[in-house]
């Protein structure tokens, strides 16, 4: 009986194991699936050109997504439609060359394609879907925004791949800063104080090539790869689509930031409350000055937990369930004042949320003003429970500045009536005035 059993358990963990690898079925019609992700799609591309069939689609006919690409910007090769959808977990786009043709739908819209005949293909480094007519292409819907992902450049440029035709949002200084009248035409370099660039490139004939370059703004656009001379190729660019994409325009940020808490090792500052002769009251110095982190420490766990941007390995981490306030606070005066301050934030691995504010002070820290983000009616800002957020302050003060992140002590966490977590704070910049 028992080798009976044991036959029986085998058989089924194979059949388990093997219908658990295989495409959805439809068990009420006995089909296949006729609809695949884009994932799916993209990973029918094997390094050469493939003619996409039922066969090598997993039994699937249509793809589809919401449109994200603008073509009256004219900042992306004519005939070309760019849509992104989720599954699974993994957000993925893909361009869509029309040829000569267009589609008649506009951002937002919802579209079936059906992919049966099209070609994968790459030209440069980017991955195409040719071969189709507009008539493969079905509107089932519209009015369909989709929030753009927002990523630090950093980030961007180490994973292009993951971000690569869909919708994302950074915050950037042109480099080096703009001359007097530098229009957007062609390619501009963007950099966020880190060690990599992306290039921001707009055509010569896009309907804003004309306009006045920023020296600092949140550019919304699509990761794609592209070239100066033709329309597809191997650099990594962002392209906006319209003027209406960039905001929050600034002076640029200050030399040395943002604040990345990469050094010293975390090591230095490992427990919340120090008072040593290498910490004297919390108190140590970082890339841009002398920082006092007090009830803080700097973390490097993993990625899961302590909300640190690529290609950095650290962040700030903040006590959880404090009676007092927590501090991540300059001791130090930037000389141009501050047009705007961004920070990334979020809750530490799966602790409930928290609340913190900005503060900046103009007398030398003996009086500290509240900061309000750029979309908040408060100060207070709860932060994610997953992730992580970029926050962006949008300031007018001149002269000598300094900031700080003030972690409120709300005590003990305690159902929803009291939740004070373990709060991150990462890549902290400051824009002159």
């Amino acid at each position: 009986m028992k080798r009976l059993f044991s036959a029986l358990l085998a058989t089924l963990i194979v059949v388990f194991t093997l219908n658990s690898c295989k495409k959805d079925i439809n068990y009420a019609e006995g089909t296949l699936n006729p609809y695949a992700a884009l994932y799916v799609l993209k990973n029918a591309y094997k390094g050469t050109d493939v003619q996409l069939q039922t066969s090598n689609m997993e039994g699937a006919s249509i793809t589809g997504g919401v449109v994200i690409s603008d073509n009256a910007g004219k900042n992306f090769p004519a005939g070309s439609l760019i849509i992104q959808n989720t599954a699974r977990g993994l957000v993925r786009g893909i361009v869509i060359d029309l040829g000569t043709a267009t589609a008649p739908v506009i951002p937002g819209d919802s579209v079936n394609i059906n992919v049966i005949g099209g070609t994968l293909t790459r030209v440069g480094t980017t991955l195409l879907l040719k071969g189709l007519s507009p008539s493969a292409i079905t509107k089932v819907g519209a009015n369909k925004p989709v929030t753009p992902r927002t990523v630090a450049l950093g980030e961007l440029f180490t994973n292009f791949s993951n971000y690569e035709s869909t919708l994302v949002k950074i915050i950037a200084d042109t480099k080096p800063l703009p001359a007097s009248g530098e229009t957007y035409a062609g390619n501009k370099v963007l950099n966020d104080g880190g060690i990599n660039d992306i290039t921001l490139h707009t055509q010569a004939g896009a309907t804003f090539a004309v306009n006045r370059l920023p020296a600092s703004a949140t550019y919304t656009g699509i990761p794609f790869y592209g070239a100066s001379s033709s329309d597809y190729g191997d650099q990594k660019q962002l392209r906006i689509r319209t003027i209406t994409d960039v905001e929050n325009a600034s002076g640029p940020i200050y030399a040395g930031w943002p604040e990345s808490f990469e050094s010293p090792d975390a090591s230095v500052k490992g427990s919340y409350n120090m008072n040593t002769a290498a910490v004297p009251n919390n108190n140590i110095d970082l890339k841009t000055g002398n920082w006092k982190l007090e009830q803080s420490i700097l973390g490097n766990l993993n990625a899961n937990r302590d909300r640190f941007n690529a290609p950095g390995v650290q962040c700030i981490r903040m006590q959880q369930g404090l009676s007092v306030p927590g501090y991540v606070q300059m001791n130090f005066d930037l000389p141009n004042g501050a047009s705007k301050v961004t920070l990334w934030q979020g809750a530490y691995g799966s602790d409930v949320s928290s609340t913190f504010k900005l503060q900046h002070s103009i007398d030398g820290g003996n009086n500290w003003i509240d900061d309000i983000a750029v979309g908040r009616t408060t100060a207070n800002i709860a932060t994610l429970t997953a992730g992580s957020k970029q926050e962006t302050y949008l300031l007018n003060i001149s002269g000598n500045v300094r900031f700080r992140i003030m972690k409120y002590g709300l005590g003990a966490s305690s159902g929803t009536a009291v939740q004070n977590g373990r709060l991150c704070i990462e890549d902290i910049a400051i824009y002159s005035n």
